[in-house]
């Protein structure tokens, strides 16, 4: 089979397509042979060195297919199912293993491809909004990066939450489609301070929670945006690690909290994950959840796929196809 594989941290060019064999599944795990591959920012540190990996690795735990072999003790899943999971051993392939406990079903109604956009970025948003900070009718809170992957499902998982929805992105054409997904209002952070826009837009009072995928650039102010006893959720660092501060300033500023979740504990259980992946596929196949798809990359060009996502230079959800 062919596979992505890094024997050194680097830039994109490290990610090379080789020729490995296709590996069999263990006890109580399955074979899928990969329709579409979820491409996050979890690879990007992983193949920089942010995140240490064993080496040579093969990146990528998102992705959807058919079951093509089922290892000893397999007992609800079959060759010919459809299945999702983030949770692929080595995604960026044509074929991966995965655990039978970390997979779901795909239901009627969604495609495959449909499945592989939704899993991580959905299930993510899914946490947000729903458990690390469950928002209320009348909240407000701040998302980030709005018009990507995750800013964009936040963003309609939030409205239906009743919360009102501020976005920051980058360009106009961004801000539109942030607009598009119910933000009730969008502020260029490339032409206005969104500290500022969102001090002025709640008469001061500030939001009950921020959503923040970038990390290094935007915590700062981010801080200076919510309420008091208000959430500031450090989900991502696409522009870099936090530095160390004292947590004294977080009494100085509304005795507020501070918390840097990741999916990995918010679907640890099979409950939890059958309940976050029910309910985004169900919205996926209903239509109440819209995914944005349109950033496919052939699998040999993994490396395009990491530039064009560290650049800043994708909407939705980039995906590479086997």
């Amino acid at each position: 089979m062919k596979a992505i594989r890094f024997h050194a941290t680097g830039g994109p060019e490290v990610l090379k397509l080789e020729d490995l064999e296709a590996p069999q599944p263990p006890a109580r795990h399955v074979r899928v042979r990969l329709a579409a591959i979820g491409v996050n920012f979890i690879e990007v540190y992983q193949r920089t060195g942010l995140y240490t990996v064993p080496l040579p690795a093969t990146p990528g735990g998102e992705g959807a297919g058919t079951v093509v072999a089922v290892g000893p003790d397999v007992t609800t899943l079959a060759v010919g199912d459809r299945v999702a999971s983030f949770n692929l051993q080595g995604a960026y392939a044509e074929e991966a293993l995965v655990a039978e406990d970390r997979a779901v079903r795909v239901p009627d109604g969604v495609d495959l491809r449909q499945a592989a956009a939704a899993m991580l970025q959905g299930m993510t948003a899914h946490y947000l909004a729903k458990s690390t900070r469950p928002l209320r009718p009348g909240d407000s809170c701040l998302v980030h990066a709005a018009a990507g992957g995750v800013g964009l499902l936040l963003i309609q998982i939030a409205k239906a939450c009743g919360a009102r929805v501020f976005g920051t992105v980058s360009t106009e054409e961004k801000a539109e489609l942030a607009r598009g997904a119910g933000a009730d209002q969008v502020i260029l952070y490339t032409k206005a301070d969104f500290e500022a826009e969102v001090r002025k837009a709640t008469s001061g009072h500030g939001v009950q929670v921020v959503y923040d995928s970038v990390g290094a650039t935007t915590w700062e102010k981010s801080l200076n945006c919510l309420a008091p006893l208000g959430m500031l959720v450090l989900f991502g660092q696409s522009s870099g690690v936090v530095p160390p501060f004292s947590p004294a300033l977080l009494a100085q500023k509304g005795s507020l909290f501070l918390t840097r979740p990741t999916l990995v504990h918010y679907a640890a259980d099979r409950k939890s994950l059958e309940w976050r992946a029910g309910e985004i596929l169900r919205g996926v196949a209903d239509g109440t959840l819209k995914l944005r798809l349109e950033h496919d990359f052939p699998l040999a060009r993994a490396a395009d796929a990491h530039r064009d996502l560290e650049g800043r230079k994708t909407t939705g959800k980039v995906l590479l196809i086997p």
